[in-house]
């Protein structure tokens, strides 16, 4: 049997009604923290409330977007003014990225650039990081159990990570009533983006015995849970959609990701559009590339067969019919997020280098990685 290692949370509760003790938790780490939330504040009143309850002061952070390294930098400065014993991140993926990246750097002694991959220095953290707790209100990312932090850098047009196993939550609180009601497109691309991290570390060349376990409980599981939620609300299909998105963290944590990713880290800087929705504009296309790519003895055609065949029994297509149950659902492509044509040989070049695209199952050459990006649009 292949060896292999495990990185997770220090702790993770899943269930309903586990974000109940978010408060007492913070709380033991000490008197003050800084709270990142999303957009609309009145969505974290439940837990600013309890833990002022608890006489735990608060630096309240909005991440009305996916961060940028402006938005990091002047969190930071809010954030050191306050010496903060913590950091929690209650939000959607974006939010919990900011957060894990501000319990990263609040500590150390170089600005953000001594640490970022590809475009920064790519030094490893020189002070240990703050506690960070986690609290997903989307099912999607898997944010909240991965070491590394994903924040847009705009002079580069690159979308790159803080990386580091010290980054991982020491709590995460993983409660899908947070999700409920989640707004129709917002589920959609979320839930593609969750999909898209079960299936690509199922697939990946750095798979293992204990990731392919994860992967294969979430693939139909979450197929099954996204096909009922675009019909109607139904808290099954929510705790379902949560707990594929919780096994898509862990999984891709330690079996890595694939060319959905390697493209949607450059496509994200140069759109401006939600992680999710480029992850699902793409899947059924690399997944179309692997499938030509991969020697027909390969076991991973194998599993792509697998594949074909959850998706045909939960959403009732074929795999060429994907793409089109994608835009049916209500989900654009890349062109109208705001992929021109013209730029496609330029973000094919820059995605050939991303790290994700190490472990796709095969090497896909630049003119398959345009051909993807024009089948996308």
């Amino acid at each position: 049997m292949t060896s292999f290692a495990l990185r997770t949370p220090t702790e993770i509760r899943f269930g309903r009604g586990v974000a109940a003790g978010a408060a007492e938790a913070i709380a033991a780490f000490g008197p003050a923290t800084v709270l990142v939330h999303g957009a609309n504040p009145a969505r974290a009143g439940w837990l600013i409330d309890a833990l002022l309850a608890r006489g735990v002061a608060i630096t309240a952070i909005s991440c009305p977007a996916e961060p940028d390294l402006p938005m990091l930098d002047d969190a930071l400065a809010a954030a050191r003014a306050d010496a903060p014993a913590s950091v929690v991140g209650l939000g959607g993926g974006a939010a919990l990225d900011l957060a894990k990246a501000l319990a990263a750097l609040i500590p150390a002694p170089e600005g953000p650039m001594a640490y970022f991959e590809v475009v920064g220095a790519g030094k490893p953290l020189a002070a240990a990081p703050l506690p960070f707790v986690a609290l997903p209100t989307t099912a999607g990312t898997g944010t909240e159990v991965t070491q590394n932090a994903v924040i847009g850098i705009p002079e580069a047009g690159r979308k790159v990570s803080l990386r580091s196993p010290a980054m991982l939550a020491r709590l995460a609180l993983v409660d899908p009533a947070l999700t409920d009601h989640c707004p129709r497109a917002v589920t959609l691309a979320s839930g593609l983006d969750a999909l898209t991290q079960v299936i690509e570390p199922w697939l990946s060349a750095r798979a293992n015995s204990l990731t392919d376990a994860l992967c294969e409980k979430a693939i139909p599981l979450g197929l099954r849970a996204l096909a009922t939620l675009m019909h109607a609300e139904d808290a099954q299909a929510r705790d379902d959609m949560a707990l594929t998105s919780l096994f898509g963290g862990l999984a891709l944590a330690n079996a890595g990701l694939g060319a959905v990713h390697g493209l949607a880290g450059v496509l994200g800087a140069e759109t401006g559009a939600a992680h999710g929705a480029i992850c699902g504009a793409l899947l059924p296309h690399v997944l179309a590339a692997n499938r030509t790519a991969l020697p027909n003895d390969d076991m991973r055609q194998l599993r792509l067969a697998t594949l074909d065949g959850w998706i045909a029994r939960h959403l009732w297509v074929s795999p060429e019919g994907l793409a089109e149950w994608i835009r049916d659902a209500g989900l654009p492509g890349l062109g109208a997020m705001g992929l021109r044509s013209a730029r496609i040989p330029q973000v094919a070049e820059a995605s050939a280098a991303a790290s994700s695209m190490k472990a796709n199952p095969v090497v896909l050459p630049p003119e398959t990685l345009r051909a993807i990006l024009r089948a996308a649009l």
